[in-house]
């Protein structure tokens, strides 16, 4: 849980509010999906790298012994990689025997999927391309916490909805992250976009994502969703008024309101 806070407050609230067995599954996922995503967004490694590293993990998360696997892959590379990403056979560990065949699962999917991407370099030229990697980073995320709650206690949930519930709040990173990504190199708008465009996907996203919630009847599924979703259309709020980040104050005060 520490590592969590230290990486992510979005997903830090939510995940510490479910209860025992719900909070290791989740915390798991996505500690593990966010140690991968420190090696697709890597600012030294070379590219070939980061794409031998991804398909490691991939082909250690479809193996009979994905701790070993893990380790024995990434070990090498420990002076370079941060502390997330070397504990990933941790984070794996931390799964509930009962449900890890379906966070492996997509944990292996997401590496590939990455992989593959580093490989093109990231090519978003059309609205469509957007779909496919928001999907790969975001959207199977949405896929993975269906299958998560249909474990815990039977919830069933659209999947396609739960696609755009992560694939909006993927959306809503892209908007805050656009100076950095342009930095970096990378420009994840389709081509002739400008905000306004990205803005208008996200929304349609999320206003997907409200009627994916809108369908869970109470328990932990909706208690978790809530907290990310309120801070997502907060967060594209404040970016179409110019702004960029939500403050902790406002954070907490939003959390807070939740009901």
């Amino acid at each position: 849980m520490m590592m969590l806070k230290k990486t992510s407050r979005t997903f830090y609230i939510p995940i510490s509010r479910l209860e025992s067995g719900l909070k290791e599954a989740v915390a798991s996922a996505y500690l593990c999906m966010r140690a991968i995503d420190e090696i697709e967004d890597h600012e030294e490694l070379a590219d070939d790298l980061k794409v031998e590293l991804l398909n490691g993990v991939h082909d250690a998360f479809q193996s009979s012994d994905a701790i070993t696997e893990t380790q024995k892959r990434l070990s090498p590379y420990r002076d370079v990689l941060p502390a997330v990403t070397m504990r990933l056979d941790e984070w794996a560990l931390l799964c509930p025997a009962t449900v890890n065949p379906v966070v492996y699962r997509y944990i292996a999917m997401m590496a590939k999927q990455m992989a593959e991407w580093v490989h093109e370099g990231w090519n978003i030229r059309t609205e469509e391309d957007l779909d496919r990697y928001t999907y790969s980073v975001a959207g199977m995320v949405g896929e993975m916490l269906s299958e998560i709650w249909f474990w815990y206690d039977g919830t069933e949930t659209d999947h396609t909805k739960a696609v755009a519930f992560g694939r909006g709040l993927q959306a809503v990173n892209i908007l805050r992250n656009r100076a950095e990504d342009l930095k970096r190199g990378v420009n994840f708008y389709p081509e002739g976009w400008g905000m306004k465009e990205m803005l208008q996907y996200t929304r349609r996203n999320l206003k997907t994502a409200d009627s994916y919630i809108l369908e869970l009847k109470g328990g932990p599924a909706l208690e978790f969703c809530k907290i990310p979703l309120t801070l997502a259309h907060a967060t594209v709020k404040l970016i179409a008024a110019g702004g960029n980040k939500l403050t902790r104050e406002a954070v907490m005060k939003l959390v807070g309101s939740i009901n």
